[in-house]
């Protein structure tokens, strides 16, 4: 079953046309990766997929039901991950998780203690400010703020971006659990390890997308990445 449809999503800013026609799928339970060359609009569709950016143009579904329509849709089946730190960073990890879920049926002690925050070692660094934390910590704090919901479906713009090999492991066995469990990803990703747990992948080049006939990986992928510049 297909639990996300887009369809001819396009989006311009001033003259300059990013998004001239996107349409992909995503069936429930599985990991479907967005890449391209940088600039090609990547982010700015995971925003719109996300609920933060409109689109000009174009359809989306979640399960059926139209976002465009009822925003609440979004709140309803997604949790997003930008690429940018998007907590407070003059609160505690644990105020920062407070703001998320405050209108979650998950438990934020239960998540604390036994959950998946424990399992991201935030427990240790509930009143600790975010500005104090390092890379890796802000970024499963991120992770887990955009979980605070119980989404069904994770978008997550270069979730491994910067951070060092342990924290990239971690995060890629983390979503290998949660599809595991019924949650469906969708990322942006140049890393290899991420994009090898995606069982489809889609090339962004010229404000469309096409859908690679396997996963490539190296000079092959690069060589098509930069066919998209």
């Amino acid at each position: 079953m297909n639990i996300v449809e887009v369809k001819n999503i396009k989006k311009s800013y001033g003259k300059k046309q990013v998004l001239r026609g996107v349409d992909f799928y995503v069936k429930t339970g599985e990991c479907v990766a967005l890449v391209g060359a940088n600039g090609c609009g990547k982010t700015t569709l995971l925003g719109i997929l996300a609920g933060s950016l409109k689109a000009d143009d174009g359809e989306v579904s979640y399960h059926g039901e139209n976002p465009f329509r009822d925003r609440k849709v979004f709140c309803k089946y997604a949790g997003y991950v930008p690429q940018e730190n998007p907590l407070m960073d003059k609160l505690s990890v644990k105020d920062n998780l407070r703001f998320w879920y405050c209108d979650s049926k998950r438990s934020l002690k239960d998540d604390m203690e036994h959950g998946i925050l424990k399992e991201f070692g935030l427990d240790q660094y509930q009143n600790v400010s975010v500005e104090k934390l390092s890379g890796g910590l802000k970024k499963r704090l991120s992770i887990a703020c955009a979980l605070a919901a119980d989404p069904q479906i994770l978008i997550m713009d270069e979730p491994g971006a910067a951070l060092d090999i342990v924290c990239k492991e971690e995060i890629k066995q983390y979503l290998l659990r949660y599809m595991a469990n019924g949650g469906t990803v969708i990322l942006t990703s140049h890393e290899e390890a991420e994009l090898s747990i995606c069982s489809r992948m889609y090339l962004l080049k010229d404000g469309k997308t096409e859908e690679l006939p396997k996963i490539l990986f190296g000079e092959e992928l690069m060589e098509r990445m930069k066919q998209g510049e």
